[in-house]
């Protein structure tokens, strides 16, 4: 599991500013996505069958933007 990111308060930075700030590094390490991703057992064959289903939509719209 990754460890969450650290900000300091810079010189003149309001309390709002460095927790947008903290909130970007978050999103950008991904902490939140692997929690998500991890609250629940997917097995191999279910990721497999998701992974396949996305590929699909993924054809699909791309066919749709080309026409």
């Amino acid at each position: 599991m990754r460890t969450l990111p650290k900000v300091e308060l810079r010189s003149n930075e309001s309390q709002e500013q460095l927790l947008r700030r903290f909130n970007k590094s978050v999103i950008k390490s991904k902490v939140l996505a692997d929690v998500r991703r991890k609250r629940w057992f997917v097995s191999k064959s279910e990721l497999q069958r998701i992974e396949k289903k996305k590929a699909v939509r993924r054809q699909r719209k791309a066919q749709r933007q080309r026409r």
